[in-house]
């Protein structure tokens, strides 16, 4: 009888434990999906920033 009070003391600790590993899991998840779209951005910015200098190049290039 000992083992199965002891037992069912475990189970609940243990559920918790995969709750937490789950919530910490999605914590991560949550911030690698940050810094991807973070780097998309900047990787648009970027792309916006060589078009616009283009287009600044060939409009001084036309003044000329």
């Amino acid at each position: 009888m000992t083992y199965f009070a002891s037992r069912g003391l475990d189970v609940p600790s243990l559920h918790e434990e995969l709750v937490r590993d789950r919530i910490r899991d999605l914590y991560r998840e949550a911030e690698e999906q940050r810094r991807a779209a973070g780097v998309q951005r900047l990787r648009r910015a970027r792309r916006d920033a060589e078009r616009a200098s283009a287009r600044l190049r060939r409009a001084l290039l036309s003044l000329v």
